[in-house]
């Protein structure tokens, strides 16, 4: 069917922004949401091995869950993944994870420049639902650009959850980018005329009562992000996850884009030199590196057999030996 909606679509009362999915996941036309394809490799999600932290000494500290990590290692599992949006087994531990790294990777260096980075979202009228999916993402960057957006990643999400639990169709996208100015003017405003101020609610509320190509158009920005395990900068990775895991890819497509950047964040405008994500401990920040444990390995310690892919186990056993060292290729369990 295609992007352009089908008439069965217009009749089914689309003022209301809702259509039933009736199934798990969510699937319109050629439209789907993420992991609703097939598993095309025997090995993903197969066990691939271990990463950690053996900076005993530097987990020490009060993280910023509020625990202390005294004398424990962090242990991180590792599994295959082809990275594929619409791998069932690897949409949320693969291609998620690395997309989400990029994105953060990218909006860190954007950020040490523009500011703040926000996380806004531009929900479409159903009125433009016929458009293609290159001419709405036009749009919805003119406007978001026309209300001080400067530059960011937009997703695209083609499909709500409702209180019914069940998909309909309901197209929006997320943005992770910058606000011209920053937004905490009114974040922390307590006036009530927002249509009349110059700030960006009032660019909101103007764009939607509008006459003009932005009219109904819902513009808004979310709280602020909450801050990450282990620093004092908000958690980019972890909203992007979150975001990309329902977000909707087009099937037809074999390389579909789910996050595409525009404004100062465009590849056209900046050009990151190297998106290579270090895996660092969420404890110290230290880069993490392959390990294996040190037990006998026909007896497996509870923290391994566990379906936890994070865990903290003890740094020293009874014997006072290091319970996980490092691993060398070729090197064997003592």
């Amino acid at each position: 069917m295609g992007f352009e909606l089908a008439q069965e679509f217009n009749e089914r009362n689309v003022d209301s922004g809702e259509v039933p999915i009736g199934s798990r996941w969510a699937s319109y036309g050629k439209f789907q949401l993420v992991g609703n394809g097939e598993v095309t490799n025997e090995n993903c999600g197969k066990f691939k091995g271990l990463r950690g932290c053996l900076n005993v000494k530097g987990h020490d500290v009060i993280a910023s869950d509020g625990k202390n990590y005294k004398g424990k290692l962090f242990i991180k599992k590792v599994y295959f993944t082809c990275h594929k949006a619409s791998c069932p087994v690897c949409y949320s531990h693969g291609f998620a994870v690395r997309e989400a790294g990029n994105i953060e990777s990218r909006l860190t260096v954007l950020s040490r420049r523009f500011g703040q980075i926000e996380h806004i979202t531009i929900s479409v009228p159903s009125r433009d639902y016929g458009l293609t999916l290159k001419s709405l993402r036009r749009k919805a960057i003119k406007i978001l650009q026309d209300c001080g957006i400067i530059g960011g990643v937009l997703i695209f999400h083609g499909f709500r959850y409702n209180i019914k639990k069940s998909w309909y169709w309901s197209i929006h996208f997320h943005v992770l980018g910058f606000v011209l100015g920053g937004y905490g003017r009114c974040r922390h405003c307590k006036g009530d005329n927002c249509y009349a101020c110059d700030g960006s609610e009032g660019k909101f509320y103007r764009a939607y009562r509008s006459n003009s190509y932005s009219k109904k158009y819902i513009v808004k920005v979310m709280a602020e992000r909450k801050k990450s395990f282990y620093g004092d900068k908000p958690n980019i990775m972890g909203t992007a996850w979150y975001q990309l895991n329902h977000a909707t890819i087009d099937i037809t497509k074999k390389r579909f884009h789910v996050a595409t950047w525009f404004g100062v964040c465009s590849y056209r405008k900046f050009r990151l030199t190297s998106l290579r994500r270090k895996s660092v401990c969420p404890i110290c920040g230290m880069e993490l590196v392959r390990v294996r444990y040190n037990g006998n390995p026909f007896i497996m310690n509870e923290d391994l057999a566990s379906s936890k892919q994070f865990f903290y186990p003890e740094a020293y056993d009874k014997y006072g030996r290091m319970t996980y060292v490092k691993h060398i290729v070729g090197d064997k369990h003592v």
